[in-house]
């Protein structure tokens, strides 16, 4: 009667903890990363009870089966008895990773959450375990004690009758102690490898987490850069300028007013940029002041099919396209042919068709309809220009200023037959993009100085176009200005490497466990993952506040130092925990310089393993795998 209500006691308390360890490890992840779940921790806590009421069941019926097994010492007990909780949580896994496995990678997918489940509720029950530890060691050992004085009680009653003068003195604690069953060596070591491995894949799941932390941080960041740039002014793209000249053609009776657009016959474009850090909350932003000076001319040869006496020379405008208003610091003015004009917002973006008929009292009416077809630019500046016949057989002349403010990037579109663009600036980490690079470029601490050169023989137009019937933006091209401690990259890739960190650092662990025969618990394991997980979110979170490097530096040593005591405290060697910290001292190094590196991180990253693999080899060669090496 008292096995069956013991039996029930842990079966009870295996189930009830296991149910409230999961509510607990809800109740942290909805405080760390979405509060508004955190009232649906009682519920969560609740349903578990509900749903893993088979799991009860199977306690209730699995624990005596285990007890009654008479030729197995009691740590195998306990081995018997994680491998049945693990089992118990699969179905539970399999049904959440059907429910959350979508369409697109659907094994994958399944694979993964199923995973993630799995290990998460067996660590739910390793927890409640570990809790209830010593009255499950009670429960598994009082069968052995019973079966042992049963029977030295029929080998008393036996001897009894032979020697019936010797005394025979029955110590069923002592005795049952000195003819403990020999464990098994060898399959302490394996059972103990796949715990220790099951713990690695158990570990990683808290990096996903650390993960998203990361993509929310820099999606702060990135909603800070863009209120301050909104504010300020956006990446700005500029062209021209170039002239807009409608004119009319007479196609089936009816006239029909279409329009020229006339770019420079030489463009040369020189500038500076001066970068401006803004500080907003812990975050620094990038903008910058520009200062353009713009020149060149016009030399116009109008095709064949239009004649001088079509064209609509009092609608002629002189435009310029920028992408953004806010980021004019001065008023634009542009010298065109002698005279000044100050330029104004606004261009003749929409293309216009009117049709005139004569009416029958002989004088003609016009009747204007519009039709729209593509835009020829976005947003820009304006101005009408006085043209006459003589102005299109000579070259027009054009000089302007611009003094522009923006962020991120400074981009050109060279709308000319010849051109040549010269971009200086004190910045000295600049980012040249779009769709060509500098033909020279110098770039050391004192800034840079790129120049670009175009000419008719490279662009997909002429000086005179009817239609810009090609995107503008494909033949942009300029420079970004990039901050340079992109911590937010760095520390995803850190959290990328996040096996290494915690398979090896556990096969370290393990390999120095057999060598100095003092087991490590799996609770102690996963304080030590705990500790190798923190390290991303301590980088994270400094690297916010100083570069990367020496966020890095900072988060590696604190690391290092505190498993390095922990150690210590275990082994009670002073030179043990001294090669422990010396070897993950260089593991967090060997990391940072694949973090470091981009193109050669792939072959660096593959030596590296292939030597940490030797090393790990030539290190466990003298383990007795099959021996008592564990113990």
């Amino acid at each position: 009667m008292n096995n069956r209500v013991s039996k029930t006691n842990i079966a009870a308390s295996i189930w009830f903890l296991t149910c409230a360890v999961f509510a607990i490890g809800w109740l942290m992840y909805a405080i760390i990363f979405d509060t508004s779940l955190t009232i649906y921790c009682i519920i969560a806590f609740i349903f578990s009870i509900l749903c893993s009421l088979p799991v009860f069941i199977i306690l209730l019926l699995t624990l005596p089966w285990i007890e009654q097994r008479k030729n197995i010492q009691q740590k195998v007990k306990l081995q018997l008895l994680y491998l049945i909780c693990f089992i118990s949580t699969l179905p539970y896994a399999v049904l959440f990773g059907l429910i959350n496995s979508s369409s697109e990678s659907l094994l994958t997918n399944f694979i993964y959450h199923t995973a993630i489940a799995s290990l998460a509720l067996f660590l739910c029950s390793l927890i409640a375990i570990s809790i209830i530890h010593k009255s499950i060691n009670n429960y598994f050992s009082s069968s052995q004690i019973n079966n042992f004085m049963e029977q030295n009680q029929f080998q008393d009653a036996t001897n009894f009758g032979n020697n019936a003068n010797e005394n025979v003195n029955i110590n069923p604690s002592t005795d049952w102690k000195s003819k403990k069953p020999e464990s098994n060596s060898a399959n302490k070591i394996l059972f103990k490898g796949v715990v220790t491995g099951a713990l690695i894949l158990l570990m990683l799941i808290p990096t996903v987490f650390v993960s998203n932390l990361v993509s929310e941080r820099e999606k702060r960041q990135q909603e800070v850069v863009k209120d301050v740039t909104n504010g300020w002014s956006t990446q700005q793209t500029l062209s021209g300028p170039y002239l807009y000249i409608p004119y009319q053609v007479k196609e089936n009776d009816e006239l029909v007013k279409k329009h020229l657009y006339l770019l420079p016959e030489n463009l040369n474009v020189s500038g500076t940029i001066n970068p401006e850090i803004r500080p907003r909350s812990i975050y620094k932003i990038l903008l910058y002041r520009s200062d353009i000076k713009t020149t060149g001319n016009f030399k116009i040869q109008l095709p064949k099919d239009i004649e001088l006496s079509s064209l609509q020379l009092s609608e002629a405008k002189i435009c310029y396209g920028i992408s953004d208003f806010k980021g004019i610091e001065e008023k634009v003015n542009i010298s065109f042919n002698g005279t000044k004009y100050d330029l104004a917002p606004g261009l003749p973006t929409k293309q216009f068709e009117t049709i005139a008929t004569p009416v029958s009292n002989g004088q003609e009416e016009y009747v204007r309809t519009e039709s729209t077809t593509k835009d020829i630019e976005a947003i820009g500046l304006s101005a009408n220009v006085a043209l006459t016949l003589e102005d299109l057989q000579k070259s027009l002349i054009f000089d302007m200023q611009l003094k522009i403010k923006g962020s991120e990037r400074l981009h050109f579109i060279p709308l000319s037959a010849n051109s040549n663009f010269d971009i200086k600036s004190t910045w000295k980490d600049p980012k040249f993009d779009g769709s060509n690079l500098p033909g020279t470029r110098d770039v050391n601490e004192q800034g840079f100085q790129a120049k670009w050169s175009f000419n008719n023989a490279n662009l997909p137009f002429g000086t005179v176009l009817k239609d810009f019937n090609f995107n503008k933006q494909n033949l942009a091209f300029g420079v970004s200005m990039v901050q340079p401690a992109d911590q937010y990259t760095k520390t995803n890739r850190s959290v990328k490497y996040a096996i290494l960190f915690i398979g090896l650092t556990f096969a370290l662990f393990f390999i120095i466990e057999l060598m100095q025969k003092k087991p490590i618990h799996p609770v102690q394991y996963v304080l030590i993952g705990i500790a190798l997980v923190i390290f991303f979110t301590l980088l994270l979170s400094i690297s916010e506040f100083i570069l990367f490097d020496y966020a890095y530096l900072i988060a590696a040593l604190a690391t290092v130092m505190l498993i390095t005591l922990y150690a210590k405290s275990h082994f009670k060697s002073i030179k043990t925990a001294s090669v422990f910290g010396s070897l993950l001292t260089c593991l967090y190094a060997f990391i940072f310089v694949l973090i470091r590196l981009e193109d050669a991180a792939l072959l660096v990253g593959s030596i590296g393993l292939f030597i940490i693999l030797a090393l790990v080899m030539f290190g466990s060669r003298k383990i007795n795998w099959y021996g008592t090496a564990a113990e």
